[in-house]
């Protein structure tokens, strides 16, 4: 029997805890084949082109592929930016054990591959949160920091003001301390974690806004002409990300900077595998920064974490 996991489903399987400790062992290991995802341009519409993501990995126990969708436009026509689904295999076998709804799998392991990140990077006394964006993942991504760190205070940034009253509504409806702002400048420098989910092209978050001991989590942009900091921030912080193939070939928040000359590949501190064996934390006073483009491994050790949860 093949078990099918909802959205509902994957939220009651996925605990942030268990999750967290499955990503740290599985990428502290580093014993699963994931090759680089095949992205493919789409037509989309318009001046905004979709994104087709097909993404494999597999370990000794599991095979599995997420096929993700990336339609900007779609705001516009208030349907979902991503779609995605999920298939999870016996890596023996290949006989299919699990199919997923992915959108809510991705942005849970998305958001637990961050403060995997910012629990070696981030100061253990961060108070204050500011979400950039207001999507799926910027939801996902407060609970994840709000269940590691002693946050008071929660601070909503997003192009559209209305979407971030809305998140900011719904955070103060389960007795979240949450505000929205119109001033972007003034909340980073207020800021203990500045955490970015964006399908932004230009920079948002600037170097000299942050003070000293600031985490910045840079999660949307996942293509080279995708971009949430400057130069002066990516000159500045010490830099980490998940994967150094994958970051070098698919961040434009790591491409251009390095096309440019303003960050040297080789100042590039470590990946999520070096986080997950403890690296990172003699930095937590700097300004630090991690970005994510996306790695298959996160996905693959999810849905089994969730598939294994249901017994």
């Amino acid at each position: 029997m093949i078990e099918y996991f909802d959205e509902a489903r994957i939220r009651e399987c996925l605990d942030w805890s268990p999750l967290i400790a499955a990503l740290r062992q599985a990428f502290a290991a580093d014993d699963a084949d994931v090759p680089r995802r095949h992205r493919h341009a789409l037509p989309g519409d318009g001046d905004q082109p979709g994104t087709l993501l097909i993404m494999p990995a597999w370990n000794a126990a599991y095979l599995g592929v997420k096929v993700v969708t990336v339609f900007p436009g779609n705001q516009a026509r208030r349907l979902p930016t991503v779609s995605a689904t999920y298939r999870l295999m016996d890596a023996a076998t290949g006989r299919p054990l699990a199919f997923f709804e992915a959108e809510e799998l991705t942005a849970r392991r998305t958001a637990a591959a961050s403060l995997l990140a910012a629990s070696r990077l981030a100061r253990v006394d961060a108070a204050t949160l500011l979400v950039v964006g207001a999507g799926r993942v910027a939801r996902q991504l407060v609970d994840a920091y709000s269940a590691q760190f002693p946050l008071q205070r929660v601070v909503v940034w997003n192009h559209r003001v209305d979407g971030a009253k809305k998140l900011v509504a719904e955070l103060r409806s389960e007795g979240r301390r949450a505000q929205w702002s119109d001033d972007l400048a003034a909340s980073c420098r207020d800021a203990d974690i500045v955490t970015c989910a964006t399908l932004s092209t230009s920079p948002l978050v600037r170097g000299d806004w942050l003070r000293p001991g600031t985490h910045v989590d840079l999660v949307g942009g996942f293509t080279p002409a995708m971009r949430e900091a400057d130069d002066a921030l990516m000159r500045r912080a010490r830099v980490y990300v998940d994967s150094l193939p994958g970051a070098l070939a698919e961040a434009g928040d790591i491409v251009q900077p390095v096309a440019a000359g303003v960050l040297d590949r080789a100042a590039i501190a470590g990946d999520l595998f070096a986080l997950a064996r403890g690296a990172g934390d003699e930095h937590r006073e700097e300004v630090t920064v991690f970005k994510s483009v996306g790695h298959a491994l996160e996905d693959l050790v999810a849905a089994a974490t969730a598939y294994e949860a249901t017994g």
